[in-house]
């Protein structure tokens, strides 16, 4: 969702420290971020009665949130959930936005509070967030989930989890970033907790498994020798001083009902030289009084082996299997076919019942999502079950039809370590589609209380998701990158391609996944070739192609990526062509009815917001291009003064501001000016261009200070605009150091002394320009020391998203104590990326710095 892209796995980002082996780890050795953060996001899922939880931290270039560490929660899952933009429409994002937690108790609250988050996961859930801090500073956001059908944990249990989870994190990720080296301990938060790899899972603690019991044992087969260890010798019940070691004393100890089985492992050892998992009893010591008889089934395993050449030793193991191999001999036996999938939706288990109701054995199956191996189960509707059934934590039940028409109930069973289903033959009733709830009356048995019966969502949420994320994307990039980042993962896609129609050809704006330089050829085609991408678009219809043989058979002279399935989606806008949408999936993919409905409308969606974000573009270029044309252009060199200026625009569309700064000389020496006109708009960025060439004029003309800002405000005054203006005025002598200022309800100066020590110049002003015509300006004087730097700024510069404009700052003022370096260039640099790391800028910014050098020249 909005955020620069991830950097390549096993990589970091450009300015983030890699930490030592040594030097970098913690006292708890936690080298890593996550390693901080794994234990207290499972205590918080266990104190607050969740199922799962997450932590999100702030990437590098604070634009995005990007999960880091997830628990309880299979990580495909929340896929397109792994890097959200920090100012998306999201709980976890307005968390960290208002640094206050958020409790959503159901799908109800959710709704009234977050209609964007319910359209893209439709299914009810507790949810809650608590923000992570570090030294006062927002760096991340913890959530937890829990079932809201379950008993929940009160909502003050809720919160007084997280808020202990809260304070842990804090602890653990200062004593993390004081580890990182390079870093002092004031720029440790400030650089340290962030994060642009993939999320970590962290499994939640399962309850202790039975021990299984393995005793190592030696037969030998020509004179019927036994001898084992003292686990066999425990698990065949008998002491070492007791076991006669040979071949008879093992068998007074089996059941006689499985002497056949021992026997014919002898056979198999002498026929094949391996004995693999031969099953039988043996005598157990009574649990009671009782004289009834008990035995405990183990399995043998072994092979032989020759110490010389008459020799016919077997070595091997016997295994107790008490619990694990009766346990799938009892599923075995079920009428229903049973599956057990892992927490990422993955088989680990199937009985021969359900290989034979979905006709794949289980070497296919093992591993596998069951949706890869069988073609007819890739439907949006199954895998949205499957969310359903995780995210709710609650059974839930659906209807399947396979190949040969035979319509299949499914009944999913969720845990937070993965999850059971049953399939069975079933008839379906007058009507029914696949991915319909199945009704109670066609199960075998009556399903169990509460189950989930939730309407599909289906693909069609997707339109929804896509809707609220393309409202808040502006430019044609940010539409191309919301597009690529909404439709993979939704649909599963593997590449996209987005073209524009100018002048009658098709031009590439947006790829991703495709083979490098494989797009070229298809540069600047003319609306008349021979192409899929181009048919969609001319007769406005959407083409679908389900395999390579069905593309080809189309466009037999087409050249094809590794794709097995495309989507070709025309991009109409109010009935003017826009361009077109290529989707690529590298697995035969079936278009259903509902998806291709979804993704037809999805570009129409594509292509209104391509459009908005064309004429934005235009008529961004025309407003900044006004802007920049009202600052200076170039400032002047000046002996024994580095002056160096910054402006970064902070607002959208004609909406500019009135920001500016200069540098003029003057019969005494040289004015440092810089000043913000309120509002943001046209008329604001001409009230500025008249400021600036007012106050340049008098200052050139060799006014004093008071009498340039004096005048400058009679000036406003008289236009009467309704529009007020800050300014700071500094007149300085490069000869002596001498400075004298005036300021005009602006942000006071910040200067640094030689000795790399920093101070706000707390000087006396007047109020804003243009409120009082005859308003009064004191002069304030002081002298610059050889080699001490001038900062000048604007109040977009420390104005903070949640926070006061004092720590904007402090924070301004210790990045300029501590960034020793003798270029101004890269000064400017660092003052800016300490300052400004949000997405959104609520404002314009402008910087003027200023290192006297008496030695130097300008």
């Amino acid at each position: 969702m909005g955020g620069a892209a991830a950097a390549p796995r096993g990589e970091r980002p450009a300015g983030l420290p890699v930490p030592d082996a040594e030097e970098g780890r913690t006292g708890r050795g936690e080298a890593r971020v996550e390693d901080a953060l794994a234990d207290p996001v499972v205590k918080a899922v266990r104190d607050t009665g969740g199922y799962g939880g997450a932590v999100y931290l702030r990437s590098h270039d604070r634009r995005s949130l990007v999960l880091c560490v997830m628990s309880g929660v299979p990580r495909s899952l929340l896929k397109p959930w792994w890097r959200i933009p920090v100012s998306g429409a999201l709980p976890m994002c307005e968390t960290f936005r208002s640094g206050e937690t958020q409790y959503l108790p159901d799908e109800r609250a959710t709704m009234l509070r977050f209609p964007q988050f319910t359209a893209a996961l439709p299914y009810s859930f507790a949810h809650a967030y608590q923000p992570v801090r570090v030294g006062g500073e927002t760096v991340g956001v913890l959530a937890v989930l829990g079932s809201s059908s379950r008993e929940p944990a009160g909502e003050e249990e809720v919160r007084e989890g997280l808020r202990r989870a809260g304070r842990d994190m804090e602890e653990r990720l200062a004593e993390y970033a004081r580890g990182l080296p390079g870093r002092t301990d004031a720029e440790a938060v400030a650089y340290g907790i962030e994060y642009d790899d993939q999320p970590v899972s962290v499994r939640l603690p399962t309850p202790p498994a039975q021990a299984v019991a393995i005793g190592m044992i030696e037969w030998d087969l020509a004179g019927d020798r036994w001898s084992g260890d003292d686990d066999a010798l425990e698990l065949l019940g008998v002491s070492r001083e007791e076991f006669g070691g040979t071949m008879a004393a093992v068998e007074e100890r089996v059941s006689p009902d499985d002497l056949y089985e021992l026997r014919a492992a002898r056979r198999d050892a002498e026929d094949t030289g391996q004995i693999r998992g031969r099953h039988f009893r043996v005598l157990e010591e009574p649990r009671d009084d009782s004289e009834a008889v008990h035995y405990r089934p183990v399995e043998l395993w072994g092979h032989v082996v020759r110490a010389r050449s008459s020799d016919r030793l077997l070595v091997g193991a016997l295994i107790d299997v008490a619990g694990g191999v009766t346990a799938a001999e009892a599923a075995e036996r079920l009428p229903d076919g049973l599956f057990s999938l892992d927490q990422d939706g993955r088989v680990i288990y199937a009985n021969r019942r359900c290989q034979d109701l979905l006709g794949s054995d289980l070497e296919r199956l093992l591993g596998h999502y069951p949706w890869e191996v069988l073609t007819w189960l890739r439907d949006p509707a199954y895998e949205d079950r499957y969310r359903a059934a995780m995210l709710t934590q609650q059974p839930v039940s659906y209807l399947v039809r396979d190949p040969d028409g035979v319509w299949l109930g499914f009944v999913l069973y969720p845990g937070v370590h993965g999850l059971t289903g049953r399939v069975f033959r079933t008839t379906a009733p007058a009507g029914a589609e696949p991915g319909r709830a199945l009704p109670p009356s066609s199960e075998p048995a009556a399903p169990p209380t509460g189950l989930v019966t939730t309407a599909r969502a289906g693909a069609l949420y997707h339109v929804v998701q896509m809707a609220s994320v393309l409202t808040e994307s502006v430019t044609v990039r940010d539409v191309c990158r919301a597009v690529s980042e909404q439709l993979l993962p939704a649909f599963g896609a593997q590449e996209v391609a987005l073209y524009s129609v100018r002048d009658g050809r098709m031009y590439l704006l947006w790829e991703d996944g495709y083979p490098q330089h494989f797009l070229d050829p298809f540069e600047g085609v003319s609306l008349e070739a021979d192409l899929p991408g181009v048919h969609a678009l001319t007769t406005r219809l959407p083409l679908f192609f389900e395999s390579p043989e069905e593309l080809v058979g189309a466009y037999p002279r087409l050249a094809l990526d590794p794709m097995t399935s495309w989507a070709f989606l025309p991009l109409i806008a109010s009935g003017h062509p826009v361009g077109s949408c290529i989707l690529g999936w590298n697995t035969p993919h079936r278009f259903t009815a509902e998806e291709r409905s979804a993704l037809t409308a999805l570009a129409g969606l594509t292509a209104q917001a391509m459009e908005r974000a064309r004429l934005y573009d235009a008529e961004s270029a025309v407003a900044r291009g006004l802007q920049e044309g009202l600052l200076p252009h170039r400032l002047p060199t000046v002996d024994r003064l580095r002056v160096t200026a910054r402006y970064l625009p902070g607002t959208k569309g004609m909406d500019i501001g009135g920001d500016w700064y200069d540098v003029i000389r003057t019969g005494r020496g040289v004015a440092l000016v810089i000043g913000d006109v309120e509002g943001h708009s046209v008329g604001a960025a001409a009230v500025m261009g008249q400021l600036r060439s007012a106050v340049h004029s008098f200052a050139a003309s060799g006014r004093p200070p008071q009498e340039v800002v004096t005048h400058t405000n009679q000036l406003l005054a008289e236009l009467e605009t309704d529009i007020f203006a800050t300014c700071c005025y500094i007149e300085l002598d490069p000869a002596t150091g001498h400075a004298r200022a005036v300021r005009a309800g602006h942000p006071p100066p910040l200067l640094r002394h030689p000795d790399g020590s920093a101070e706000i110049l707390e000087l006396p002003g007047g109020v804003l320009l243009g409120v009082q015509p005859d308003a009064d300006y004191p002069v304030a004087e002081f002298t610059l020391e050889p080699g001490s730097v001038l900062a000048l700024y604007t109040d977009g510069l420390v104005e903070v998203p949640g926070s006061d404009i004092a720590t904007g700052i402090e924070t301004v003022l210790s990045c300029l104590a501590v960034s020793r370096t003798d270029s101004m260039e890269e000064l400017a640099d660092r003052i800016l990326g300490a300052a400004r790391r949000a997405e959104d800028r609520p404002d314009d910014v402008a910087l003027l710095l200023t290192a006297y050098d008496p030695a130097g020249a300008g």
